[in-house]
């Protein structure tokens, strides 16, 4: 199983590059990473089991690198990986004042 995200920013329309991501399992982080340019980590982990995870978005240090004040310092998104043996991507379309994210492929 492996794991990729991708940001974009909804307030510009374009990568949101720079943002600090970390993955945990149960408290204990598991894989981090910082999107590149084109506001994507391709791999952030690639040897998963089956369980619930968190990735953690620092939207406070991508919006204050910008001098923008946001209302969420960070979004964590909890998801089950049920399929051990299949790829999921996690996006996240973010602005200072909402964000959204849902199962890529």
């Amino acid at each position: 199983m492996s794991l990729s995200t991708h940001v974009l920013d909804a307030t510009t329309g374009r990568p949101a590059s720079g943002v600090a991501v970390t993955l945990s399992r149960s408290g204990t982080e598991v894989a981090a990473g910082v999107t590149d340019d084109d506001g994507r980590i391709g791999t952030l982990t690639a040897d998963l089991s089956a369980g619930t995870y968190r990735l953690r978005f620092d939207t406070a240090g991508y919006f204050a690198a910008r001098d923008i004040t946001g209302f969420y310092p960070e979004v964590v998104i909890a998801f089950e990986v049920t399929e051990a043996h299949a790829h999921h991507h996690v996006p996240l379309l973010l602005s200072p004042y909402a964000y959204s994210t849902y199962r890529g492929s």
